[in-house]
């Protein structure tokens, strides 16, 4: 089971904009990463900067960044399902979130 959440926290300056809790895991993304592809990261709890980090394909799945969290294969492949179900909405969200509204994918 998971929860989509719309807003997000903030720290200073840096909004971090939470979208899908699942597993105990949070998704979210850091707003000063726009000028990146798109791309989520994933933590246990609370956003951390040793993040996991996952880029969003052109053809609306997913690819492997690196794990840091270290999150255990099985966990990381359900969440990693999870992130390609919900893509139109993190889409979305990096739209509404970023000044710069064209979206550039990594592959």
């Amino acid at each position: 089971m998971h929860h989509i959440f719309m807003n997000g926290q903030e720290k200073g300056e840096l909004k971090v904009p939470s979208l899908i809790e699942v597993l105990g895991y949070k998704i979210f993304f850091w707003s000063n990463e726009f000028m990146e592809p798109v791309h989520v990261h994933i933590s246990k709890g609370k956003p951390t900067g040793n993040a996991t980090k996952v880029w969003l394909t052109r053809g609306g799945g997913c690819v492997l960044e690196h794990n840091k969290s270290r999150i255990p294969e099985k966990d990381l492949k359900y969440i990693m399902g999870t992130i390609t179900s919900n893509y139109f909405m993190i889409i979305e969200q990096w739209k509404f979130h970023s000044a710069n509204k064209e979206i550039k994918f990594y592959c």
